[in-house]
């Protein structure tokens, strides 16, 4: 379970799942703190089902994550590394 705070300051109880994949590049850890300091978090586009979460790991390096929503309060990571160009400039907006 992730205690996830948004810009509104509201605490919310999130189940995070992981496939094998989301760690080819980086631990655990890591992905639990980036969602925990996420800086963007939104659907991709044409892609109702993968979401992108923008944020910072334990080294505050910026992680791009992929997930799914299973339902109401619980997520699935299958994707996580070190944020590319890619999606960087969404953050740079």
């Amino acid at each position: 379970m992730a205690n996830l705070k948004n810009g509104n300051s509201i605490t919310m109880y999130i189940d995070v799942r992981y496939s094998k994949s989301a760690f080819r590049h980086v631990t655990k850890e890591d992905i639990k703190h980036a969602l925990l300091n996420a800086i963007y978090d939104d659907m991709l586009d044409k892609d109702k089902d993968k979401h992108l979460l923008i944020g910072f790991d334990i080294k505050l390096n910026l992680l791009e994550i992929l997930y799914n929503v299973i339902d109401d309060d619980k997520i699935r990571v299958f994707h996580a590394m070190k944020c590319t160009e890619k999606y960087l400039k969404l953050v740079n907006r």
